[in-house]
């Protein structure tokens, strides 16, 4: 029954950090939700609409001045005068950016955005006629995460920022769309009940619990645990305590409570520290306990010359009155271990059951460049994805750009003073070429052991592999070569080639 239901504990802990956005946008980093176009992440993003948060979409063709605000080059144009403008990020101020395929994002984007979370402050900009401004701000991200398990994911270093991690991909559409999942009677179970029927909460809610957030207060056993537990877990990073922390404070002031206790706890350990495991924390206390057992027989050796038979001189009051400070414990409250194991456990619980299974059989993380498929990228003029435009003459193969040309001379238009009023003054210095990333092209190298009376089975062999590859990896264009060895010589029996027809030859 628990696992038919687990569905509905991952969409809880999806409405939940919905709330948690809407009290603290940036507090957390915000929320890398994994989960393909469809009903569900639509759902999901029309709960995200309700709460009423800031939220702006960023495209994925954007650039760095509309990103971090830059010169307004239609108004430049029309009034000839220059005009600066505010970027998305500027605009998303005590709210949230919403990135689409978050895992294409440009990389040259993701440094100076992920400063600007961790500053508070967005790049100066500079302009002929502005000193350079800086510009306050403080954002949340939600990352929509669409890769598959052979693509590269999200960026490491937006990962390491974004607090809570969600993974709808293995809810179904006919478990959320269409149902009142909140709409059964009160029971003694909290998950059956959300703070607000309409997952968003009104103005003065809203303000009440921002006003009360910064007065939760957590214990050092609290925050010990937190800590230990993404130890035992395999997370290196020191962001991630400090995230869990903040993440299960929001959850603590949404509920009304001035201390966190264990429900605010296991939350943060699902939500932010769960996802992140690399490793079981079984394999670590194994080997903590196979320590403990090499150094046992040292200890009791060494026991019997360091017992000394108690004092009879020594009255028996002072073990009296050692008892009850012992015992001030309140036995209600767990102890520290007992802490820790619980923040494990409530991790380990939200995880699939081979998952760390897997991860200790992979070798490493798939970065994208999967040998004999595709090459390392490489900047283009011609053809490929677009990359922001670069200063250079037009010519031979290169493309002028007409609006990062014109956008490099409308400050200067001033100083131009030669040009007929209405048109814009542009110079060699101005000019701007089209850039592109493209697959550089890769060759498959065959390698044959020529010598013994079974060369001319590998041979065969051999020829009838490098015609199916060639068959696959037409689309792909990438290149097959055969060399065979014998002795101490080399000889190159089929050229470095891509065609089909001379292989058969």
């Amino acid at each position: 029954m628990a696992d038919d239901l687990k569905w509905l504990d991952t969409w809880n802990d999806a409405v939940t950090s919905l709330q948690l956005l809407q009290i603290d946008p940036s507090g957390f980093g915000g929320v890398w939700l994994k989960a393909p176009f469809g009903p569900v992440r639509t759902q999901w993003l029309a709960h995200l609409t309700q709460t009423g948060v800031n939220t702006v979409n960023l495209p994925g063709h954007v650039d760095r001045d509309r990103l971090f605000g830059g010169i307004d080059l239609s108004t430049t144009l029309q009034t000839g005068h220059l005009h600066m403008q505010a970027g998305l990020l500027a605009q998303a101020d005590k709210g949230l950016v919403c990135i689409s395929m978050a895992e294409r994002f440009p990389a040259a984007l993701i440094a100076p955005m992920t400063q600007a979370m961790d500053t508070r402050y967005l790049p100066p900009l500079h302009s002929a006629d502005h000193a350079a401004t800086t510009m306050g701000t403080s954002f949340g991200v939600v990352a929509l995460d669409e890769s598959t398990d052979d693509e590269p994911p999200l960026s490491d270093a937006l990962q390491d920022r974004l607090g809570i991690w969600l993974d709808l991909r293995e809810l179904a559409p006919a478990d959320i769309v269409g149902r009142d999942l909140f709409a059964s009677p009160a029971s003694s179970d909290q998950r059956w009940a959300p703070v607000l029927p309409d997952m968003g909460l009104d103005a003065d809610s809203l303000r009440y619990i921002q006003h009360a957030l910064p007065r939760v207060q957590a214990s050092d056993a609290q925050i010990t645990a937190l800590c230990a537990a993404a130890q035992a877990l395999g997370i290196d990073s020191l962001r991630i305590p400090s995230l869990a922390l903040r993440v299960a404070c929001c959850h603590a002031a949404l509920h009304g409570r001035v201390a966190l206790d264990d429900t605010d706890v296991a939350f943060a350990a699902r939500c932010v520290l769960a996802p992140r495991a690399t490793r079981s924390p079984a394999a670590e206390s194994n080997a903590e306990s196979n320590a403990e057992a090499d150094s046992e027989p040292t200890e009791e050796a060494a026991a019997p010359e360091a017992q000394t038979p108690p004092s009879q001189d020594a009255p028996a009051s002072d073990a009296a009155d050692q008892d009850p400070q012992t015992d001030q414990t309140d036995p209600q409250s767990p102890s520290q271990a007992d802490l820790q194991e619980l923040v494990v456990a409530a991790a380990l619980a939200s995880l699939p059951n081979d998952v760390l299974d897997r991860l200790l059989t992979q070798a490493g993380r798939n970065q994208g460049h999967t040998s004999g498929r595709s090459g390392q990228a490489k900047a283009g003029v011609q053809r490929g994805r677009p990359l922001p435009p670069r200063p250079g003459p037009p010519g031979g193969h290169a493309r002028l750009h007409v609006l990062a040309t014109l956008r490099a001379a409308a400050p200067k238009q001033r100083l131009r003073a030669g040009a007929q009023p209405g048109r814009v003054a542009i110079r060699a210095e101005d000019f701007h070429v089209h850039r592109y990333q493209q697959r550089s092209a890769s060759c498959l190298i065959f390698a044959l052991d020529a010598s013994g009376s079974a060369a001319l089975n590998r041979l065969a062999e051999a020829k009838g592999a490098v015609e199916r590859l060639l068959q696959a990896s037409y689309a792909r264009r990438d290149s097959v070569c055969i060399v065979a060895f014998r002795g101490a010589r080399a000889d190159l029996l089929l050229p470095m080639t891509r065609s089909l027809v001379r292989a058969k030859r």
